[in-house]
């Protein structure tokens, strides 16, 4: 069961059980104990990610990035933010966001919460000068005003940027899908679930293929991800023989002045490519980012944290040749040890790429129209 909530539907809801039914293949989305759950709250929350008036230009919200329609991403190489600005990064999908240890490619911030109250003052993203600018948007509304208090008990002035990211993050966390065709078949017991080609597939992925040592399946459910960080050979070729250089570059600029590490990451291309390090100062995480779910990828391209490869089977031909676009292509120094090529013929890569879109739950996709 997917779902996703509109303002009608979660007038409909009669118990906060009702919101948190978990779908085939996941396990019960994790909620912090300082921000639980409710149909008002979460009201308030998709608000807020859809109001394109909290921004700069009035025209950026935190659905221009993670649409809908689009498996919630944009289906850009890169995200655009005010004004047609460009950042650096590919926006990731916010279903099953949830359940990731870590927010962000690089994982510099812990939670949903966190993540949230970065893209208002990102420059290229919504571009505010402050929090405090978005607060004062959101306490000159009557609408708003109304909500906060019936959400948290507070009025105007009373109003902080944590209520509002408890919010967001409340209802993105609604934002889950399992119930994919995989899911009926692995845990639902249903053998026709899956055709030959995507059975095939999934042998590949289990075995020749090596993909489930990052993207795990457990015996009751599926995430899809080890939530830890790998560099897997994308991108470094922007830093290429100036990995070092660039990193003490940064570590210099963060003890040295006032950083803001999002603006940072989004609007100069060589720290984009540190990834993790960026955030650890961590040598052995130079170009390591956060392995992303697997789940809904058909709806979600272009793919890796730059937007780099463009369909699922240059993905697959990517890892059939060790992390490289061409097997001739030289390697990172800081590639993580287990990338290697696979040696898949054909067929073999075809049938993977066949299981990977049986990862699609059927109510995203119809949301995408496909």
């Amino acid at each position: 069961m997917i779902i996703k909530l509109t303002a009608a539907f979660i007038s409909s809801l009669i118990s906060v059980n009702a919101i948190a039914a978990t779908p085939l293949g996941l396990p019960p989305v994790p909620i912090p104990a300082n921000n639980p759950q409710s149909a008002e709250k979460i009201k308030l929350g998709d608000k807020l990610y859809h109001d394109k008036t909290l921004s700069a230009d009035g025209k950026v919200s935190c659905s221009t990035c993670h649409e809908e329609k689009k498996g919630f991403t944009d289906n850009l190489p890169v995200s655009k933010g005010i004004e047609g600005k460009s950042g650096t990064r590919n926006a990731p999908t916010v279903i099953n966001a949830a359940y990731y240890t870590s927010q962000f490619w690089d994982g510099r911030e812990p939670d949903l919460e966190g993540q949230s109250k970065g893209p208002f003052i990102n420059p290229v993203e919504g571009g505010l000068a402050s929090h405090q600018v978005l607060l004062d948007k959101i306490r000159a509304n009557k609408d708003y005003i109304t909500a906060f208090k019936k959400v948290f008990g507070v009025t105007n002035s009373a109003i902080t940027i944590d209520h509002v990211a408890k919010s967001i993050a409340s209802f993105e966390r609604t934002i889950i899908g399992g119930n994919s065709p995989f899911d009926h078949y692995q845990y639902g017991g249903d053998d026709k679930a899956l055709n030959a080609a995507e059975k095939r597939g999934l042998e590949v992925f289990l075995n020749k293929g090596r993909c489930v040592s990052c993207h795990r399946i457990e015996q009751t459910q599926a995430l899809f991800t080890d939530n830890r960080f790998h560099n897997i050979g994308i991108g470094f070729k922007k830093i290429q023989a100036k990995e070092n250089q660039t990193a003490a570059a940064l570590v210099k600029k963060k003890h040295n002045t006032k950083l803001d590490m999002d603006a940072e990451v989004l609007t100069n291309k060589y720290v984009s490519e540190l990834g993790r390090f960026a955030v650890t100062e961590n040598l052995t995480q130079v170009g390591a980012f956060k392995t992303p779910t697997l789940r809904n990828l058909s709806l979600t391209a272009p793919y890796m944290h730059d937007g780099s490869l463009k369909t699922l089977e240059d993905v697959v031909d990517f890892y059939n040749n060790g992390g490289r676009i061409k097997e001739t292509d030289p390697l990172s120094g800081f590639q993580s040890g287990g990338i290697r090529p696979l040696h898949l013929d054909d067929k073999q890569k075809k049938d993977l790429v066949a299981f990977l879109k049986a990862l699609t739950s059927p109510e995203y996709k119809k949301m995408a129209g496909k």
